[in-house]
């Protein structure tokens, strides 16, 4: 639910531990102007520096996020993949546009005042912490990250700091009535299922509804997607995944609904 005077959210996560800090962003509250504002004609949230926005107006909104902030975030140049970095070894920067940014779709910190961030506008984006407040963590996961296992090298990484038990929360993120995907991506994620048995094939497909009148087309449930995956890799708690970012313009930037958009960010770190 949205903080009482922020233009962002405050993750309903039930359990979290009150070391630990998270935020997500929304569009609002920024200095972006069209295509990039708030949808109604005032200033937008937008933090990437990628997306063809003005960059001295995303650096005055990194500027406004980083006063909320313990320190500046670990900005990840992003490519899909599955790469996990420790934001306790990277140096510090502000800017992932100029090429100073680790590539990589995931993050971990054990160490407070280290700010992991992960940049989506429609991707999923995960964020993990141990029941213990020790060890948290940020992911992103388009269908091909969650395909190809960002979340479970997430979890891996997290675990080889000794992280015992983890919660997640799955953030704003394309809902299961927008997310149209080719008959391929269901194959893929079928074939993964199939090592788990009938049930997990069963729930996998269940995620995937034909859409009336497209031949191999699909709507694709990307929050069942990443839950099962979680679970199946031993997270049991596992909370948000509500929001549908195509649907919500008032809200959030989508890349699916609008083309040219911001980039939301989905932060967590230890106090």
């Amino acid at each position: 639910m949205p903080a009482a005077s922020t233009p962002w959210l405050v993750p309903d996560w039930p359990g979290l531990p009150a070391g630990v800090g998270v935020l997500q962003t929304t569009r609002l509250g920024g200095v972006s102007t069209a295509p990039y504002d708030d949808g109604a004609g005032q200033g937008g949230l937008n933090l990437g520096g990628h997306v063809g926005d003005d960059p001295q107006q995303v650096v005055r909104n990194r500027a406004l996020l980083r006063a909320a902030l313990p320190a500046e975030p670990a900005w990840l140049n992003q490519v899909h993949g599955t790469q996990v970095v420790d934001v306790a070894t990277l140096a510090p920067h502000a800017d992932a546009a100029a090429g100073l940014a680790p590539q990589a779709d995931a993050s971990i910190s054990s160490v407070p005042g280290k700010v992991c961030i992960i940049m989506t506008a429609d991707c999923l984006p995960v964020l993990f912490c141990d029941v213990a407040g020790t060890t948290v963590g940020a992911a992103h996961a388009g269908w091909r990250g969650l395909a190809d296992g960002v979340l479970e090298q997430t979890l891996a990484a997290m675990r080889a700091r000794g992280a015992a038990a983890i919660t997640a929360w799955m953030g704003p993120a394309i809902g299961a009535q927008r997310f149209e995907v080719g008959a391929e991506v269901r194959a893929i994620f079928l074939q993964q299922a199939q090592a788990d048995g009938d049930a997990a094939v069963a729930a996998t497909d269940a995620a995937f509804q034909p859409i009336p009148g497209k031949t191999d087309k699909y709507l694709a449930d990307l929050y069942a997607l990443a839950r099962w995956r979680l679970q199946r890799a031993g997270v049991l708690a596992v909370y948000g995944g509500t929001e549908c970012t195509a649907t919500d313009r008032a809200r959030f930037y989508s890349y699916r609904r609008d083309g040219v958009t911001g980039r939301l960010g989905s932060l967590i770190w230890i106090k």
